[in-house]
């Protein structure tokens, strides 16, 4: 029973952790829709800043809808301890925050691959007026970082949140804004690309320690060997 509990757990955490990410897009949207609608539309200042508002209050709502689904999981690890034998959860809260970071990875790069489909449908032909004919590749190159960046995002956030590390929950939510506003940078790509790149390593880093992992288990997997083994001299 609690292995069949543990299997549909792991199928339905990314999908609703999906419906989560799309709530808070409709939610930030709506927003910016109304102060949109309500403000000059001939007004360029204020409509560019008005988009900036947009995007950091969905960062934000995101990260608010990260924390509410992190509540949400402990209530079902909790559940899943009730029905264990041995009173110990089948499924980690690191397992946990890794599928619900893939979720919402998942959804926030299938959005952004629907929204560059729509751009390549037309009118019009990328860089016939001299604009940088990369927009497809880098946008392709920015959608792979943000799935990656939303894994790593959860295993920091869930780790915050369950030592109450507060820092690191902040951590996660400056590397999201700094992510998301490096996107104006654009068309200069390179601006946006190679910070965001190096955000992800770091992340990728930090999220690889906090989950138990090291250098000489990093070394292991590199050189193929197994748990225990030394490897050779000259290798």
């Amino acid at each position: 029973m609690v292995a069949r509990a543990l299997i549909l757990l792991l199928v339905l955490v990314p999908v609703r952790v999906a419906f989560f990410w799309l709530v808070s897009l409709l939610l930030s949207s709506l927003i910016w829709f109304i102060a949109v609608k309500a403000s000059d539309p001939q007004d360029e200042r204020l409509q560019k800043g008005l988009l900036i508002f947009g995007v950091m209050f969905s960062v934000l709502l995101q990260e608010a809808f990260r924390f509410l689904y992190y509540k949400l999981l402990r209530k079902a690890i909790e559940g899943l301890v009730a029905l264990s034998e041995d009173g110990c959860s089948p499924i980690s809260i690191q397992q946990m925050a890794y599928v619900a970071g893939v979720g919402f990875g998942l959804m926030s790069g299938a959005f952004s691959m629907i929204n560059l489909l729509a751009d390549a449908l037309g009118p019009g032909t990328v860089g016939i007026h001299g604009d940088s004919q990369l927009y497809f590749l880098t946008s392709a190159f920015m959608t792979m970082v943000l799935i990656f960046l939303h894994t790593f995002w959860g295993i920091l956030f869930f780790h915050g949140c369950e030592h109450r590390r507060w820092w690191e929950i902040a951590a996660v939510v400056i590397m999201h804004l700094t992510v998301s506003g490096l996107s104006f940078c654009n068309p200069l790509y390179v601006g946006s690309l190679v910070p965001s790149y190096l955000l992800m390593a770091a992340a990728a880093a930090w999220a690889y320690l906090l989950s138990g992992g090291s250098v000489q288990n990093l070394r292991r997997f590199l050189l193929c060997l197994r748990s225990g083994a030394s490897p050779q001299p000259g290798s």
